[in-house]
């Protein structure tokens, strides 16, 4: 039987405020836009870097601006004084929680500029960290990645799988901004967790993710470029599952590390045979070597969310990309124009 909405999300009674970091980006407007609707006040904050095309963010923006209890602000969490200064501002304290959405994503570019992944992911998350203590804030929210587990975990993966080998700078910067959240829940009694998302997709999704440029690609008659021999798996989970499951992390529960996953790994080949038909078109592919940085297969042992959270998925693939493919046609003057 499925847990009403009111008793599945009882637990945000506890917070007057949601303050969500990285509310332009791909998960953090979902997260904001999903606790809007269950009715929470949403303190949006994005420095709208241009990590990626920023018109993009600012597609997912101006869909948050609207709506009454959502108010933005342009910081960044990098930046010490730019972050202290907004916690004085809006008077934070403890009814607040944070949800820290902010990151240098991508492991390929992880290897182009190490040093901005360092800034943002262990430097952001440490300046979060100490305004939670400083403001009393009690609870925090860290997103992570699947890519800690890199090549030598046997899936599917389970969070006390060893993650001392990661083989990128983004995956060493999430593993040392997991370090400093068991700190401050040790230090300072800070309840935290920490999720370890695995290949989020979706409407509105990132332009440097496969399935975002797989259907740009196929829409646009371009060849769709493959690193590898396409057998390479993943553990492809839709955005609406993983908001979802963040918000159910606002749970006090200590410090805990979670896994967010469908359970269910496709091969990218696999994804560009759902693509075709669902938009009833042939892709042309064009092969590269594999990257050194990337991992051969992800997959998402997902127990622990279940049992402690409540949580499981519920999009497939086909239906999931069934939107996502939805969206790029609705929104085709806007993709046509977005920079890969």
């Amino acid at each position: 039987m499925q847990v009403p909405k009111e008793k599945e999300y009882e637990h945000l009674n506890a917070y007057d405020r949601i303050i969500v970091t990285g509310s332009a980006g791909f998960i953090g407007w979902k997260v904001s836009e999903m606790l809007l609707d269950l009715g929470k006040e949403v303190i949006g904050v994005d420095n709208i870097n241009d990590a990626y095309d920023v018109r993009l963010k600012e597609w997912r923006l101006n869909q948050l601006l609207p709506k009454d209890k959502f108010k933005f602000y342009k910081v960044d969490i990098s930046n010490r004084d730019q972050i202290f200064g907004f916690f004085n501002e809006i008077y934070a304290n403890e009814n607040d929680a944070i949800i820290n959405l902010a990151a240098r994503a991508g492991v390929r570019q992880s290897l182009e500029n190490p040093w901005i992944y360092y800034e943002t992911n262990v430097l952001g998350t440490l300046n979060l960290l100490e305004c939670c203590k400083n403001h009393k804030i009690n609870k925090f929210v860290l997103a992570s990645t699947s890519s800690l587990y890199g090549n030598h975990n046997e899936v599917p993966f389970s969070e006390d799988d060893d993650t001392n080998r990661p083989l990128s700078p983004y995956a060493a910067s999430k593993k040392a901004a997991e370090a400093l959240c068991f700190s401050y829940h040790y230090l300072y009694g800070i309840d935290i967790t920490i999720f370890r998302y695995f290949t989020v997709y979706g409407p509105a999704g990132r332009p440097d993710m496969s399935i975002f440029r797989f259907i740009k690609w196929i829409l646009e008659d371009q060849p769709l470029i493959i690193y590898g021999h396409g057998s390479q798996s993943r553990d492809f989970t839709y955005v609406d599952d993983i908001a979802r499951g963040t918000i159910l992390g606002l749970k006090n529960i200590g410090c805990e590390i979670i896994n967010l996953g469908s359970d269910c790994p496709n091969s990218l080949m696999e994804i560009v045979k759902i693509i075709e038909k669902s938009t009833n078109k042939r892709a042309t592919i064009k092969y590269e070597p594999f990257h050194k940085a990337d991992v051969e297969k992800t997959w998402a042992k997902i127990k622990k969310a279940q049992s402690m959270l409540g949580w499981k998925p519920e999009q497939n693939i086909s239906a999931g990309l069934k939107s996502s493919i939805s969206w790029a046609l609705k929104n085709r003057a806007l993709i046509n124009q977005i920079n890969l």
